[in-house]
């Protein structure tokens, strides 16, 4: 990667004032820059941009290359306003683990120190901050919204059910306080995702629990100084002289750099010729295995009716039923294909969408093994999926469960009188005026929206018990969330692992030596990129913003991801997206609400 390169060079010419070659007796390093958040699958227009942005199995898979690279001694990892989820941490972390277990030393270099970084930073031999830098990490803190008086003072009522005690998911809109049942299901779940967190740094700082928790009540607010006094920092080092302190600990008479590529940078197009453009332009892009083959499955963002998309209308992708059931009759249909790996990560959606999925994923399951791996999130409908596949693997903090059922409807009559609207409504059939939106259900309407949510939450718990016979539902439903941790304990899961272990667990049950992994859904065509471009929302193709949409809805995203940041802005993303759900179905199955982690 071009990037790499020129990041390894910089630092060369900056540390010894020319750049290293490599010679007999010189100590070889690695250098792995990580900036931004990497993607969790291909973009599906790589084939007709190039040099995409590389994916989190692109960066374990360059890590994991590494390890078994006997000439190489040392690997420096290098953030760049790099923006990790905990899942995407633990797997690279797991990957740079691996490296070191084969012998190489992992470095871990970054200009400020926050949670992500530290949490990474606890897979490395040595911890180095930019001199001048800072460390903040004053621990975890998680923040809900609860608008019930903010609705009224607006006008609008919503009379929104949950069939599950634990759900939570209408008290967002409904309450003024956590109800005792989410308060304890959320403390739960704090709990779990804070001793995961010092778990992981006590073993990888070697502290115990109490000197984890002296060091972050020193670091909550620290400079590199405090840092390195508190024990999770090892040194200062300024970027100019990097590879002279490299040098002197690990005895080295001279560094020689070299890169770690990531990714295959996709194919691009030969812009010096016409007939070229237009011959790429024109084909459909190949994506049919040569050999024997494990898939892999996305399942990400909102899961929804319909096609799958990669900007929805508050940004962010979400999971279509038509998209995946296409995908699944692909990978069922290939002889070559050996077996699947569905990869979650979402909050949930449609209810009617999830069960398309789940019904998908059985037919699968009847010729070729399908395996599951969680990332961030597999909650409500993401669990319902998950439970579809033979075996489950999650992250430590991954978050599990949220087996429950939300319906309901925003009736705003008071608002449209607040606004000197009038609103004349007319009718015909016995239940037209079930979903006006100037009225409020009467008790026997509610009555009747109770009892179909009671049966999408049997037919779920149902799922559940099928797909995980010892599952104990007194313990794991009702809408209560576990941590991968946790949810392992209680048989949500089987095993700890990311995707790589999922990956290569899954080939040594086939008896897998030589196998290539691709994944599902494939590239879109052409065609398929100019429907996305006139969509009018922004969609990531390949590193390029396009279609970037400039209306009303379109500002105020973009204002609430400055203000929150792209992490917490992904987790109120999600909830809006599955939120407007309720527009076309009474009963969804979607986890609580945007839980703002800090």
């Amino acid at each position: 990667m071009r990037q790499m390169i020129a990041a390894a060079s910089a630092v060369l010419v900056l540390g010894c004032g020319q750049a290293a070659v490599l010679a007999n007796g010189s100590t070889k390093v690695a250098m792995l820059e990580i900036s931004g958040t990497p993607t969790g699958q291909p973009s599906p227009f790589n084939w007709l941009f190039g040099d995409a942005e590389p994916t989190l199995r692109d960066y374990v898979q360059s890590v994991r290359t590494a390890a078994g690279d006997a000439s190489l001694d040392a690997i420096v990892v290098r953030l760049k306003d790099a923006t990790l989820t905990t899942a995407q941490i633990h797997e690279i972390g797991a990957a740079l683990n691996h490296a070191r277990e084969h012998g190489k030393r992992v470095v871990l270099f970054a200009e400020n120190y926050g949670g992500a970084e530290l949490l990474l930073g606890a897979h490395a031999d040595q911890r180095l901050i930019q001199s001048g830098g800072g460390v903040f990490f004053p621990g975890v803190l998680m923040e809900e919204m609860y608008l019930a008086d903010m609705l009224e003072w607006a006008g609008v009522k919503a009379q929104l059910v949950q069939v599950g005690d634990y759900k939570g998911a209408n008290e967002t809109m409904t309450r003024t306080a956590p109800s005792k049942a989410w308060d304890d299901n959320i403390t739960n779940l704090l709990d779990g995702i804070y001793g995961n967190l010092t778990t992981t740094l006590g073993r990888g700082m070697g502290m115990s629990s109490g000197e984890v928790e002296d060091a972050l009540g020193k670091i909550w607010f620290a400079d590199g100084a405090t840092g390195v006094e508190a024990g999770v920092i090892d040194a200062e080092v300024d970027l100019a002289v990097l590879t002279d302190w490299l040098g002197s600990h690990m005895d080295a008479v001279e560094i020689a750099w070299t890169d770690l590529e990531v990714g295959s940078g996709g194919s691009s197009i030969d812009t010096s010729n016409p007939f070229a453009i237009f011959q790429m332009l024109s084909r459909t892009p190949s994506h049919t295995p040569k050999r024997e083959t494990i898939a892999i499955v996305h399942v990400e963002g909102a899961i929804m009716d319909g096609d799958s998309s990669a900007g929805s209308l508050f940004g962010g992708a979400t999971a279509g039923s038509r998209t995946l059931r296409n995908a699944l009759e692909t990978v069922l249909a290939e002889d070559q294909i050996k077996g699947v790996i569905v990869r979650i990560d979402s909050p949930g959606g449609s209810a009617i969408a999830s069960e398309v999925i789940w019904q998908g994923l059985e037919r699968v399951k009847s010729e070729k093994p399908v395996w599951v791996s969680i990332g961030d999130m597999a909650a409500s409908g993401g669990y319902y999926i998950a439970v579809g596949g033979d075996k489950i693997y999650a992250n430590p903090s991954s978050i599990v469960g949220s087996i429950g059922v939300v319906g309901g409807k925003y009736a705003v009559g008071d608002l449209y009188d607040k606004l000197k609207i009038n609103v004349v409504t007319r009718s015909r059939g016995p239940m037209a005026e079930m979903f006006a939106s100037n009225q409020p259900w009467d008790e026997r309407q509610q009555a009747l929206i109770r009892e179909k949510m009671a049966e999408t939450y049997d037919l779920f718990a149902s799922r559940v018990r099928s797909g995980r016979p010892s599952i104990d539902l007194d313990k794991t439903a009702e809408g209560r969330l576990f941590v991968g941790t946790q949810a392992v304990e209680l048989g949500m899961v089987d095993a700890i692992g990311g995707l790589e272990e999922t990956i290569t667990d899954l080939a040594g049950e086939l008896g897998l030596a030589r196998y290539d992994v691709m994944h599902y859904p494939g590239p879109k065509s052409f065609d398929d990129f100019m429907k996305q471009l006139t969509r009018g929302f922004g969609v990531s193709a390949g590193g390029v913003q396009l279609g970037q949409g400039t209306g009303p809805l379109d500002v105020v995203g973009a204002a609430l991801r400055d203000t929150l940041g792209e992490r917490r802005w992904s987790q109120v993303r999600d909830a809006l997206n599955g939120a407007l759900l309720l527009r076309d179905e009474p009963v969804i199955l979607i986890s609580p609400r945007a839980l703002i982690f800090r």
